[in-house]
């Protein structure tokens, strides 16, 4: 037995070794093979069949008592829920002198609330494995909620005291504006930073909020008192002035019963009047090129733009997909100048900050210092040509992108909460959401000519620069592309030698 097993493992290497010997012949042949015969690469690329018509989940209205709006999306793929409470209010409501206020107190919601201090909260968060965030922006505040089914009672009760019984405690509200104070001493030296600041500053002027950062200036973040968040909060918190965005595994009655029993009892108010600013009226001016100094700076920080449009515009899709093709995307015009064939930058883009008013338009990038002058003349160039008719191909290819990836933001229930309330500080429709792809379908070359030539305008264009300005002076001088200043980062005049 024992020679009969040895023999057997010496015909399986045998046959082992014919088949490797087999295998590699017939790899030699087919080498030879595509050798002797090669294939031409195929000049354009397969065809895609027409996508398919999105449908979207039904999503349900309901108004409670006290005037909170309420929107219930079910899905019950899986037993989570996301929600979203959105308030309609951000630092766009911030005093000029207290700039930083909005997104102040919506960071000091979960710092203690009910009978529960900032570690109890933790701890609570922790034993539910939920996820909850608070956030202000521009045009809203919003408390967010990841939970299960079987913890969602406990985890919204917990949200409603965040929101409903913040306690605001003095050492929390201490211990947050000096980290918001710390953070903007680190921005002084970070070129992005410095670049957004003065560019929004130019753009609008430090007395309208889209002109300064939401998170404040020093002098402003400073000026503020705990008296200041109490009274803020009370003051824009209100039920007649949010929405809570319900999705995920309940039935809209378990969500109507679930809003009334945590936020039935939350008081409504008569409301500040909204501030009223003139961006609309803003004029154009002629461009400017405008350096915030960064010593010895590796890259340079680029801004150019002006305002923009509102996100009521009727132009709305035509701007998508001028924008897709200009900036929009990682083989967008200015990504694929900058960093592709040029090879300026590790990325490029543009887009439309699209708001109550009209906000901003920004193209951007971070380019290596020795190229600044030369990476503006491609900007330039892109901002020019953008104006001319797009060609029917990449016309084409822009809105297949669009509408392939507009489903993306679907895909969860945490992804379909963030899409409805996106649409909560511009009181548009929920309708909205399922028009995209259908709007963008209609865009036409014309249209996409249209808005470019309308709201692109190289000959007005605030253009921003953070970087060395030792180096970069006098080469952007040289362009001839505009007159060259320099500000600060407030975008502020500096007096130089």
């Amino acid at each position: 037995m024992r020679v009969s097993n040895v023999s057997l493992t010496g015909a399986r290497r045998v046959l082992g070794v014919a088949t490797a010997l087999a295998t590699l012949t017939l790899a030699q042949s087919l080498m030879q093979s595509l050798d002797a015969q090669p294939v031409a690469a195929s000049p354009t690329p397969p065809q895609l069949a027409a996508p398919k018509a999105l449908t979207l989940p039904r999503m349900v209205e309901r108004t409670l008592p006290n005037g909170l709006r309420l929107v219930v999306v079910e899905h019950h793929e899986l037993p989570v829920v996301d929600a979203q409470l959105v308030v309609r209010t951000g630092s766009e409501a911030d005093p000029a002198a207290k700039a930083g206020l909005a997104t102040l107190v919506a960071n000091m919601l979960d710092e203690g609330a009910g009978s529960r201090d900032a570690l109890g909260l933790a701890e609570q968060i922790g034993f539910l494995a939920i996820r909850l965030g608070t956030f202000a922006g521009l045009e809203q505040s919003v408390v967010s909620l990841h939970s299960t089914q079987a913890t969602l009672d406990s985890a919204m009760a917990l949200m409603a005291d965040v929101v409903l019984r913040p306690t605001f405690p003095e050492k929390e509200f201490t211990r947050l504006r000096g980290e918001r104070l710390t953070a903007l001493l680190q921005e002084q030296d970070r070129g992005p930073s410095m670049a957004d600041r003065a560019f929004s500053a130019l753009v609008f002027g430090e007395q309208h909020p889209y002109g300064r950062s939401t998170s404040g200036a020093k002098e402003t973040v400073e000026s503020i008192v705990l008296d200041d968040v109490r009274n803020f909060w009370q003051s824009w918190y209100r039920p007649n002035n949010a929405t809570l965005v319900l999705v995920g595994d309940l039935t809209v009655a378990d969500a109507e019963a679930l809003a009334t029993r945590n936020f039935g009892e939350w008081k409504q108010a008569a409301l500040p009047a909204a501030p009223v600013y003139a961006s609309n009226r803003m004029a154009p001016r002629p461009t400017t090129i405008h350096i915030v100094d960064k010593p010895k700076a590796a890259q340079s920080s680029f801004r150019l733009g002006g305002v923009g449009v509102a996100r009521s515009t009727a132009d709305y899709y035509p701007l998508m997909v001028m924008n897709t093709a200009l900036g929009g995307s990682f083989t967008s015009r200015l990504n694929n100048t900058l960093r592709e064939v040029k090879g300026y930058t590790y990325g490029a883009g543009s887009g439309f900050s699209m708001r109550r008013e009209r906000g901003p338009f920004t193209a951007r990038a971070e380019v290596v210092s020795a190229k600044t002058d030369s990476a503006l003349i491609e900007f330039m160039n892109e901002l020019r040509n953008i104006r001319k008719p797009l060609p029917a191909a990449e016309l084409a290819k822009v809105k297949r992108y669009l509408q392939l990836g507009y489903a993306d933001g679907f895909e969860s229930t945490g992804d379909i909460a963030a899409q409805v309330a996106s649409l909560v500080p511009y009181n548009l429709p929920l309708t909205t959401l399922g028009a995209f792809n259908a709007g963008i379908g209609k865009v036409t070359a014309a249209d996409v000519q249209r808005v470019a030539t309308r709201y692109l305008d190289p000959a007005r264009l605030t253009i921003v620069i953070a970087g060395d300005r030792a180096s970069i002076e006098e080469p952007l001088k040289k362009t001839g592309i505009a007159p060259v200043t320099v500000v600060d980062m407030r975008g502020r005049p500096v007096i130089v030698p």
